[in-house]
């Protein structure tokens, strides 16, 4: 994770990405991905899909709002070599936690299945914890394997069903910080 001091604060590059706030320019590919249910179905606590251009550009206003901690946010994750948006990356507190933080991914369908969403997730859980977290936490829907297969392919270890946050019945899994 190398961060580009000619870029805005807070982006940083993988191999194959620029993980990078989210911008006001977003707004249609934020939409787009955001406006789909399948990728909307395994979101919040009541699912449910973006129905204008509007709603992304004040999505993208939250988004950058939960980014104000450096230690934080929901950040936008686009191509090295196409330059289009694949998804989201987010590393924020869990709601109503006990000052757990939380990893988690969102990516348009045609960014699926080459491994995108594991190469963001890794670059912002050793953001984490080059930040000084302890551990970060994931929750995913029941059903949702494939980002199940994102929390194993990051060593996460499953902690079970739990309904402890956003008010419905999750996958919780845990990675501690690796000792040095």
């Amino acid at each position: 994770m190398a961060l580009d001091p000619d870029l805005e604060a807070d982006v940083w590059e993988t191999e194959r990405l620029t993980i990078r706030p989210w911008r006001a320019e977003d707004r249609d590919r934020a939409f787009d991905l955001y406006a789909r249910w399948e990728v909307a179905r395994w979101l919040g606590a009541a699912p449910r899909v973006l129905e204008s251009p509007q709603e992304a550009a004040a999505m993208i206003e939250r988004f950058r709002g939960r980014s104000a901690d450096p230690r934080y946010g929901v950040w936008a994750v686009e191509r090295r070599d196409t330059g289009v948006v694949a998804g989201s990356v987010l590393l924020v507190p869990m709601p109503d936690g006990d000052g757990e933080v939380e990893v988690g991914w969102h990516f348009h369908p045609d960014s699926w299945g080459h491994g995108f969403a594991t190469e963001a997730a890794r670059a912002v859980v050793a953001k984490g914890f080059a930040d000084g977290l302890a551990e970060i936490l994931a929750v995913v829907r029941p059903g949702n394997e494939p980002s199940m297969a994102v929390c194993r392919r990051l060593g996460m270890a499953p902690l079970g069903r739990t309904d402890r946050w956003y008010g419905t019945e999750l996958e919780a899994f845990r990675l501690g910080r690796p000792q040095e």
